[in-house]
């Protein structure tokens, strides 16, 4: 901004040996200057000068790079001063630099990029790496290594790898520690987890004594959280680890995940001493700016110890430093390559401040500035560090990270991060080739050593150490007193909720404080939603009781996994059935007794026809025939007893229909032992389809949610509901009929029917829910909680629980529940293709057995030659034949083969004479 640059150049007061370039410059100047401002008593620093130095002569190596110019960086020692960075900034500009390598800091990235902006001249940082300094903001600074967005993305994916919530900041208060940690707070909400305190230190270049980061420590070992990050520099990283070691902090449940400020740390150590420094460190996990494995990379580091005399290691810093320049060089070959001059003008702006004791014009604007960034931002070479490229909006290609844990003898690598495919074992240059796979199930790293030597993931959380113990509401009921209550006399509260819950809470491997707040008067019962509400202000740290887990109370609060299942159902007066001498025949429906009736009729009738002309039984007077049809039909024992004297007809009709009975009877004597012996119930309510369709009133238990229910969801007027308050007064209102029947919970419902007789449920469960406890959201001890409860099950505790507050009944026989009809009766609709079968088969016997004995009658019955000639009338005709067929249908198949052998013998007799 201008007015930036002017307040800052009141600063610069003239000397005589400011030098001042003229329009119009040399298209090949002799040298072109790049600044650079580092605090060079920094690791950072230090690192960075001997990689820029080392960088500068390998550009200058080689004459043709720049034909005949040359490269020179002009190192300024800020000596941490911000204001000695500006200052040095101002005269860079005033000595026509090209571009300037920093600021190492964020804070004066953020104030020299608006000099850089006004100036045109481009500023490049590997350090200073504040995710809010945007390219829009600040188009003419680039970042030379990757964004600590993406840095703050790999920390939250690993809380949300190993399953942590909920975790501590720990920072210094400047742009790139705060803003960092800021993008890091982004990142983790978006996966359901949170930075639940920001412990802020004073800023790195101030901070002299422990004193204000023991204070910040001590507050972080009374919180519940024990998942620490430490966003820092070097200096106040190991003041920050040297006083956790002093107070414990280093030991097991605590995890630790420092930024990449360690690993450059640890990097630059002197490698004797590494294994010291680590040991102090040992569990720690950690980042690193990855760097594929390349010849130009190995080469560099075999030369750091002659560039660096052995006085620093070299770490990724160094790397970037060096590519830096590299980058710097090739957009410069560009712009002299393009034919452009390097030129510098002064800033028209700048003339009405003329005036006094201050050289403003001395500031000049880079004229090819904008051509010059341009090459920067289109650089794509190999480095050091990889491929260098820089993505449409600024951010360097495929970032990614090494994920570093310290042990006890230095770092042990546990896989990496990348943007590309998140968590992995598998170097990023691998992946990157291949679709992009973020699934959890694609996420690993390996087994780590967590601080104190163990090898299990800690929780990441614990009670906070302040003494005060968990305030957990439950509802003071005034009826089902079973599930919650509070013992007379005493503050104790007892009941099947509270069993399970302090059942669970003896499977935790950690104490849990805590103590039981009664919600309500104890006159009526509470309104639940209203209780869960309370976990949001922070009035209750859980709740416990006979809580139901419905949709609109999971939006505001975690539960736990239900310890017992439920769901809302319909409770009616019922009268009983089967107290009646006709029982046995409510296994069929009418439809099925006439139906099977019929057809035990039509295959008698059946067989009586096929067996009519060749069975003795079935001829004499019509009463015998008739009595034999019926026994053929209703004896299914005649087959196998009297086989020989059927014809193979009627042998294959009553073999199906053998059949058919045989499984019609078992159906029967299932349904039948099932009507027998549980006990059925009538009702004019069937259940909520019914209910909904009815005018009567409906009851619902005072504080539950079925009221709300049954008003939104099925529509039921709220004028039809009463509420009631307890058991008795359900019983009491059912009998006199105020309601028609009672809406509530399976558990309530359950227990009330123990008690009372005479009613029972109608239809299903038209809801499936559960009881749980309820948590804030995204507390850990709910997850925890859950696999309690899990354990209870499992080893039938929770049954046992169940089975001493909840299996009692005064009735003689258990209330049952019935649905709209019968389930037991068999219905002709589940018979019809046996009936089916059975009919076809008659049907095919009767059709073979008719053409059969047409064919034998008109063989049998041809006229005599002297009855042709006469020809009587049509109908006289057919008369006469139809009375000639049934006279051979009645008659007996043996007389009437003796007959026809009779007829033919004298046929041959008449034709011999």
């Amino acid at each position: 901004m201008f007015w930036v640059l002017a307040l800052l150049s009141s600063f610069i007061v003239l000397s005589g040996d400011v030098i001042v370039l003229s329009e119009g410059a040399s298209s090949r100047p002799h040298h072109i200057n790049v600044g650079a401002i580092f605090s060079l008593s920094t690791l950072y620093g230090q690192v960075a000068d001997i990689a820029m130095k080392a960088a500068e002569d390998d550009v200058n190596s080689d004459p043709t790079f720049l034909n005949g110019s040359k490269l020179r960086i002009l190192m300024y020692d800020a000596k941490r001063n911000g204001f000695l960075s500006i200052m040095k900034a101002l005269q860079f500009m005033e000595t026509d630099s090209v571009a300037i390598i920093g600021p190492q800091t964020s804070i004066m990235a953020h104030v020299l990029s608006y000099l850089g902006n006004e100036l045109n001249v481009p500023m490049c940082s590997f350090t200073a790496l504040d995710p809010t300094l945007s390219p829009l903001q600040f188009p003419f600074f680039v970042q030379t290594a990757p964004s600590d967005l993406f840095l703050m993305r790999a920390v939250a994916e690993m809380i949300t790898y190993y399953g942590w919530s909920d975790v501590i900041a720990l920072y210094n208060d400047d742009d790139n520690s705060r803003n960092g940690v800021t993008s890091l707070g982004d990142e983790l909400e978006g996966r359901r987890c949170k930075i639940s305190y920001k412990a802020v230190l004073p800023l790195d270049v101030v901070i002299g004594s422990p004193r204000e980061i023991v204070d910040e420590l001590v507050k972080i070992q009374g919180m519940e959280s024990r998942v620490i990050i430490v966003n820092t520099f070097p200096k106040t990283g190991r003041m920050i680890f040297k006083e956790a070691k002093r107070l414990g902090m280093m030991g097991r449940g605590y995890v630790w995940i420092a930024t990449t400020w360690m690993t450059s740390l640890l990097d630059s150590a002197n490698p004797l001493s590494l294994p010291k420094v680590a040991k102090s460190l040992t569990g720690v996990l950690t980042l690193r700016i990855h760097t594929p494995e390349s010849r130009k990379k190995r080469d560099f580091a075999a030369r750091w110890k002659k560039l660096s005399n052995g006085t620093v290691g070299l770490n990724v810093y160094g790397l970037y430093a060096y590519d830096t320049v590299w980058i710097i060089a090739r957009a410069v070959k560009s712009l002299l390559d393009s034919g452009a001059n390097i030129s510098f003008s002064s800033d028209s702006r700048l003339n009405h401040l003329k005036g006094g004791t201050l050289n403003l014009a001395a500031l000049s604007m880079f004229d090819q500035g904008q051509q010059f960034l341009d090459y920067i931002v289109e650089t794509k070479m190999s480095g050091v560090t990889g491929p260098v490229q820089f993505l449409p909006d600024r951010s360097m290609i495929q970032p990614a990270y090494d994920i570093i844990n310290v042990v006890g003898d230095g770092l042990r690598q546990i896989g990496y991060w990348s943007n590309h495919s998140g968590l992995s074992v598998i170097p990023p240059e691998l992946l990157f080739s291949k679709p992009s796979n973020r699934s959890s199930s694609n996420q690993h790293l390996k087994n780590v050593t967590w601080p104190g030597g163990g090898s299990v993931t800690p929780r990441g959380w614990v009670f906070p150490d302040n003494g005060r113990r968990l305030r957990i509401g439950v509802p003071n009921r005034a009826s089902f007193k079973d599930f919650v209550s509070k013992v007379n006399g005493s503050n104790q509260i007892d009941g099947y909720s509270i069993n399970v819950f302090e059942a669970a809470i003896k499977l935790l491997s950690y104490p849990v404080p805590h103590e039981f707040v009664l919600f309500g008067d104890g006159l009526k019962n509470p309104n639940y939603n209203d209780l869960v509400n309370n976990l949001t202000t922070g009035v209750f740290d859980a709740v416990v009781g006979d809580i139901a887990i419905v949709t609109k109370r999971t939006r505001i609060v975690d539960f736990t996994q239900p310890y017992i299942e439920s769901g809302l159902v319909v409770v009616a007066p019922v009268t009983k059935l089967n107290d009646t001498p006709w029982a046995f025949l409510r296994p069929f429906t009418p439809p099925m007794w006439a139906v099977t009736a019929a057809f035990f009729l039509i295959v008698g009738s059946v067989i009586w026809i096929l067996e009519h002309r060749i069975n003795d039984e079935f001829r004499g007077p019509p009463r015998r025939q008739i009595v034999t049809i019926l026994w053929f039909s209703f004896s299914t024992m005649f087959f196998s007893h009297r086989e020989n004297t059927v014809s193979t007809l009627g042998r294959i009709v009553l073999l199906i229909w053998l059949f058919v009975v045989l499984i019609i009877t078992s159906s029967y004597t299932a349904s039948l032992t099932s009507i027998l012996t549980v006990q059925q119930l009538n009702s004019p309510i069937k259940g909520v389809d019914t209910l909904i369709s009815s005018s009567g009133r409906v009851g619902f238990q005072v504080g539950s949610y079925a009221e709300n229910y049954m008003i939104d969801e099925l529509n039921i007027a709220r004028s039809r509901l009463v509420a009631l308050g307890s058991p008795k007064e359900y019983a009491t209102a059912l009998q006199n009929g105020t309601v028609a029947a009672i809406v509530d919970e399976r558990p309530y419902v359950d227990l009330f029917l123990s008690e009372f007789c005479g009613f029972a449920i109608r239809g299903q469960e038209f809801t499936r829910s559960g009881w749980g406890f309820a948590f804030p959201r995204d507390s850990p001890l709910a997850v925890d909680m859950s696999t309690a409860i899990l354990g209870l099950s499992e080893t039938g505790k929770l049954q046992k629980i169940h089975d001493k507050w909840l299996s009692k009944s005064n009735c003689s026989n258990v209330n049952g529940s019935a649905s709209d009809d019968d389930p037991e009766q068999l219905k002709l609709r589940s018979f019809w293709g046996l009936f089916l079968l059975c009919g076809i088969a008659c049907f095919i016997a009767l059709f073979i057995y008719f053409f059969k004995i047409v064919r034998d009658f008109c063989n049998h019955h041809k006229k005599p030659e002297e009855e042709e000639a006469t020809v009587p009338s049509p109908e006289v005709s057919r008369s006469k034949t139809l009375q000639t067929f049934l006279a051979y249908f009645d008659e007996k198949e043996a007389e009437s083969s003796r007959r026809l052998k009779r007829k033919r013998n004298d046929d041959l007799s008449l034709k011999s004479s």
